[in-house]
């Protein structure tokens, strides 16, 4: 029997806990890490619990990829009456190949809620400061996207347009290898919720 993604995401929350109280423990933590001053500053318990998490979350990431389990998780995006079940990558899984299709299987239908939960609503291109948006311009965002996200607020909804590789995608770093252009959709100008 494979175990499935909510029981892997258990194992993970049941070590995380085992960690934390001090259950595990990696002895020679402070060497793997390359600078002397943080290993010091850190302390050996706090490395060593560093490092018995990771050590086991690439024991689940190897299962992942032997086995085939997914690294979605799926939640349904509410949004002024509408709604929408919508997958996401959790950040403590990886994405196996059979997920980015998943993921951009999905596109279409986020891209048409968007679509029919915003035509009164102003877009916003997120950043420092956040930049209003044409809908041609966003249409064309869409089109070179490989695949959307979807979540919401009260009074605004999120449309991130991610491509490459759906673990790095929202890291600055990764570009132009991964990404994601993060529209805001509000009522007048977006609030200070970070996207």
């Amino acid at each position: 029997m494979t175990y499935t993604t909510e029981q892997l995401l258990a194992f993970l929350d049941q070590e995380l806990r085992a960690t934390w109280q001090g259950e595990r423990v990696v002895l020679s933590s402070a060497e793997r890490l390359d600078n002397p001053v943080i290993a010091k500053a850190l302390g050996a318990n706090r490395l060593s619990k560093v490092f018995a998490f990771q050590d086991f979350q690439v024991q689940i990431h190897d299962y992942q990829r032997q086995h085939g389990v997914s690294g979605l998780v799926w939640h349904t995006c509410h949004f002024q009456g509408q709604r929408l079940r919508v997958p996401e990558l959790h950040p403590q899984l990886i994405a196996i190949p059979a997920d980015k299709l998943t993921l951009t299987a999905a596109k279409s239908a986020m891209v048409q809620f968007w679509r029919a939960a915003t035509p009164s609503l102003c877009l916003w291109q997120a950043g420092r400061p956040p930049q209003p948006i044409t809908t041609d311009h966003l249409d064309a965002l869409i089109t070179a996207c490989e695949w959307a996200e979807l979540s919401a607020a009260q009074t605004e909804l999120y449309l991130s347009l991610c491509w490459g590789d759906p673990r790095d995608c929202h890291y600055d770093w990764a570009k132009p290898e991964s990404g994601c252009d993060r529209i805001i959709a509000a009522p007048g100008e977006p609030s200070g919720i970070k996207v």
